[in-house]
């Protein structure tokens, strides 16, 4: 068999043993390591330490348990309760008013958070019960939690972004300016759905009764300055601090942690038991995406080296693709593998398989980027594995069918590809801001930031063959 066959051949086992339900980090590692023993010998073990080290000694991967921290805090804290209440009373008069709501608290805690897992569940508590209640339409109800929770992945400080930044070598803080405006906006796109499917079948979503809507205006304005301004100023300035340069990633995901425990402490719902629960979880998932990182470089590097990596870039060159039929196939085939795979996957295994022919079909990886942000929507909503639904599936009430959070879901999905299609038609939507604030997508901000050079993560100098 040879060296090429050899690569393929690691690959198409991984997915095999991963559809078995194998753990992805060390099925990565145990296949990088066998077939890299086969084609490289006791050489693979320098390579394994190596890797290791330079994923442990990336600075762009520090600010990853930060975010993560000041979700949980945000969390265990009930401040999305608080959150939710506030804009269900301000929505009180507008069709769907539940669901705007609620769109509208998952957008917000998604810049809070980019824990897909966490909005979900914390939504499917808060929101779904009232909107059962008041008569919502199931398929409507659970489709927006899902939805709605899905953004994170998406709008900043997205810690997918992060991961694919760290990947493709691209800068972070570019990441989050190109990705502000499609995530606003799909966002948007869902509460006009909402309120659209609200005014024109008002049986699926319908309108409070009296005694929820009038509500005095300065019982509005109290609670809204009580809960949606002071978290709606931490991300600001968090956000604010990154896009503007005036800090990087990790020290503003720093300064996110410190003012979510202050937020805590104010809404007196600060606790060290919740503080311990907190470390826990952020700590467990630092922990899988580093062992995912180490697991994908050695996985990566071993294809690379197999020739894998070149035959694929064969293939692709050997159609007939422009630029255009590049992404649709690219984004195609990212669309289809969400279908059995979780993100994590996709990112770290398929999404360096294409990076080294953007260059070929003239795709800027900042682009490639948040067009992949918007594709990976659909994985958690598309089944089989739509965790989405799996989340809501677990804190619905009984009587809520999995099939009905499934066809709820679909029409996202479709709103999904329209976004995809509206950006990809009219690219300014990701590239202005990045202009606007550092001369040009390509362009860097004032501030050195704390993401890998181009040529992804530095390495010492080990005594191994080329890796590609």
């Amino acid at each position: 068999m040879s060296d090429g066959a050899l690569g393929l051949t690691q690959l198409f086992l991984f997915l095999f043993f991963i559809m078995l339900g194998f753990p992805i980090a060390f099925t990565l590692m145990a296949m990088g390591l066998f077939f890299g023993y086969l084609g490289m010998g006791d050489r693979i073990f320098d390579l394994l330490v190596q890797r290791t080290y330079a994923i442990m000694a990336n600075d762009v991967l520090i600010s990853v348990p930060l975010f993560v921290f000041m979700g949980y805090i945000i969390e265990r804290a009930n401040i999305l309760d608080r959150l939710f209440r506030s804009l269900q009373m301000a929505s009180g008069n507008i069709p769907g008013s539940l669901a705007v709501a609620t769109l509208a608290t998952c957008a917000l805690f998604a810049t809070a958070t980019g824990i897909v897992g966490a909005v979900v569940t914390l939504m499917g508590l808060l929101a779904l019960p009232p909107m059962l209640r008041a008569g919502y339409d199931v398929k409507l109800a659970t489709g927006v939690i899902a939805a709605g929770g899905c953004l994170g992945i998406l709008i900043p400080p997205s810690i997918m972004l992060i991961l694919y930044g760290a990947t493709a070598g691209v800068s972070v803080v570019q990441l989050y300016a190109a990705a502000f405006i499609p995530g606003v906006m799909l966002a948007g796109l869902y509460i006009v759905y909402a309120m659209g499917i609200a005014l024109v079948k008002p049986s699926v979503a319908p309108r409070l009764p009296p005694e929820e809507v009038n509500i005095p205006f300065a019982a509005i304005l109290f609670s809204l300055v009580t809960s949606f301004i002071p978290l709606a100023a931490l991300i600001g300035l968090v956000l604010g601090a990154i896009l503007m340069g005036l800090a990087t990633p990790s020290e503003a995901a720093a300064m996110g942690s410190l003012g979510s425990i202050l937020l805590a402490i104010a809404y007196r719902s600060f606790t060290f038991g919740k503080l311990r629960e907190s470390v826990f979880l952020t700590a467990r998932t630092s922990a899988m995406v580093c062992w995912l990182f180490v697991g994908s470089a050695i996985f990566s590097s071993v294809f690379g080296y197999l020739g894998g990596q070149a035959l694929v870039e064969e293939f692709f060159k050997s159609l007939p693709l422009n630029s255009f039929t590049f992404m649709v196939l690219a984004q195609a085939l990212i669309f289809v593998l969400g279908w059995p795979l979780e993100w994590t996957e996709i990112i770290v295994i398929f999404v360096p398989i294409f990076l080294p022919l953007l260059d070929d079909f003239g795709v800027d990886p900042l682009f490639f980027g948040v067009m992949i942000a918007l594709n990976l929507q659909t994985s958690f909503l598309s089944p089989p594995v739509a965790m989405a639904a799996f989340y809501l599936k677990g804190v619905a009430p009984k009587h809520v069918r999995l099939e009905q959070i499934f066809a709820g879901c679909m029409p996202f999905i479709y709103i999904v590809l329209f976004c995809m299609a509206c950006v990809y038609v009219f690219p300014g939507l990701v590239t202005w801001l990045p202009d606007q604030l550092y001369g040009g997508a390509g362009g860097e901000p004032t501030l050195q930031m704390d993401a890998p050079p181009a040529g992804g993560f530095q390495e010492e100098e080990v005594m191994l063959p080329p890796l590609n």
